[in-house]
């Protein structure tokens, strides 16, 4: 079957300034997140509200308490939950988490506290985050994914290696992920790279942090001129 949606461009955002540039430069979705220095952390409740008052574009919200993904401690699961709770009651678009754990000696997804924390927000939908990269079997853990019919996205930069390796694994998972899931395609994308993927490969959503930013740089805000640019090598 052939998908007929449109390109989509979303944004990493840390303010309300960076929230109306990206929605001014053209971004199609945002994911608002705290602490961009350790890849993103849940952002304050205030915060989410103060973006979704100042845009109209969807918003996802981070839900993320520590730098790692294994999140085992009883006071983080709580917060965790609240945050889940406490972002569905504001209609976000939908939540972005990934939660891991070890088996037999392995890194898996810890899928019974993501359907918990998912609980609390049971009409919302969800990004999994780029926990996935430490996953040793891709595939598998999509199919796993499939479980929960809230994730509706995986964010993934295709793994190690160089592009053309890259856009060869988002292909395969892209495949493997429709219909349930849609692959969004993120981590050191930029201009150049939406361009290889939109010639070679089905991917049809980029997410972006650096490439969006004053100088690429995450203490750099959003720029709409730079968003407005990356939109255009999507819809080129």
């Amino acid at each position: 079957m052939i998908d007929l949606s449109p390109p989509l461009l979303e944004v990493i955002v840390c303010s309300v300034e960076d929230a109306r540039a990206a929605e001014r430069g053209g971004a199609g979705r945002l994911e608002i997140i705290s602490h961009f220095e350790v890849g993103g952390l849940t952002p304050p409740l205030e915060l989410v509200a103060e973006i979704m008052s100042a845009v109209k574009i969807p918003v996802r919200v981070m839900i993320r308490e520590c730098e790692d993904f294994f999140s085992h401690d009883e006071k983080i699961i709580e917060r965790l939950c609240e945050s889940s709770r406490s972002f569905a009651e504001l209609c976000v678009d939908g939540l972005v988490l990934g939660f891991l754990i070890k088996e037999s000696g392995q890194t898996g997804i810890d899928h019974d506290l993501l359907a918990h924390v998912l609980s609390y927000a049971p009409n919302q939908k969800a990004t999994f985050h780029r926990a996935f990269e430490l996953l040793p079997d891709p595939l598998r853990a999509i199919e796993g994914l499939k479980r929960h019919p809230q994730i509706d996205r995986v964010l993934t930069s295709g793994g190690d290696g160089h592009w053309p390796k890259k856009v060869e694994r988002l292909v395969e998972w892209q495949s493997a992920a429709r219909p349930e899931i849609e692959i969004l395609a993120g981590g050191g994308i930029d201009a150049g790279t939406i361009g290889l993927l939109r010639r070679t490969a089905e991917i049809r959503e980029f997410h972006v942090g650096r490439a969006a930013r004053e100088g690429g740089s995450i203490e750099g805000g959003v720029k709409g001129d730079r968003v407005q640019a990356l939109v255009e090598s999507i819809k080129s």
